[in-house]
């Protein structure tokens, strides 16, 4: 029988990250609303400033999506399985980014009422803005549930080197990493300090890191090696 634990999200992480994704797709709504209201009343000479304001706060506005969006998808990931869907949840904020300023980047380049001055200046900054707001959607490295499946696993495999066969973890309320000791002191006397496996602290809280403080004291107090800790078997 397999012994692999394979990840799934828990309930109150699929609530926050639909939250998220929420205000992301609301902050990307104004972001296109802001679009709009530029493209209608602000392509002209005389609201060349206003124009560029606006493209400052359309961008704050598809980057707070995309921030928002790659972190709902941390806490509920796609499965690598459905291609489809996994390429436009995780690409999602850079498509977005890039419709976001698509239209208003070629409105002012072929907008014939406008001086030259006026389109070499807005649309510079609009196409860079675009090309700024198509990067930082992009997820170089998303999640999936099959990479947290095999990082849990072998988080597991590890910890259980460490700890005497053992995969109890403690972590606290606001902490980003996991730990040995329930005493350690980066979690001792904090309020909100759960306890749990690997696989339920990754479920619960997103968290994927062990405390280097309760790694260097279980290496030490149980005799483990860096060579037994790495290899593999």
């Amino acid at each position: 029988m397999s012994t692999e634990k394979v990840f799934e999200a828990s309930p109150e992480s699929k609530a926050s990250a639909k939250q998220l994704r929420l205000f992301a797709i609301l902050a990307w709504v104004l972001a296109m609303a802001g679009q709009v209201f530029a493209i209608l009343k602000l392509i002209h000479d005389e609201t060349l400033v206003w124009l560029i304001v606006a493209i400052v706060v359309i961008l704050a506005l598809a980057i707070t999506g995309s921030w928002l969006w790659k972190k709902a998808n941390r806490l509920d990931p796609a499965s690598e399985q459905d291609k489809v869907r996994f390429f436009v949840q995780n690409q999602l904020g850079a498509i977005l980014g890039v419709l976001a300023f698509l239209p208003m980047v070629i409105l002012i380049l072929t907008n014939k009422e406008i001086s030259g001055k006026t389109k070499g200046i807005a649309g510079v900054i609009a196409v860079v803005a675009m090309l700024v707001a198509g990067v930082t959607g992009v997820d170089f490295n998303p999640p999936s549930v099959e990479k947290y499946t095999k990082e849990i696993n072998e988080q597991t495999g590890t910890l259980k080197k460490l700890n005497l066969n053992t995969d109890l973890v403690y972590w606290a309320r606001e902490g980003n990493k996991y730990h040995i000791y329930e005493d350690c002191q980066h979690i001792k006397n904090r309020e909100g300090v759960s306890s749990g496996t690997v696989k339920e602290v990754w479920e619960k809280k997103g968290i994927s890191e062990l405390c280097k403080t309760c790694q260097a004291r279980a290496m030490r107090e149980n005799n483990v090696s860096e060579d037994e800790l790495n290899n593999p078997g």
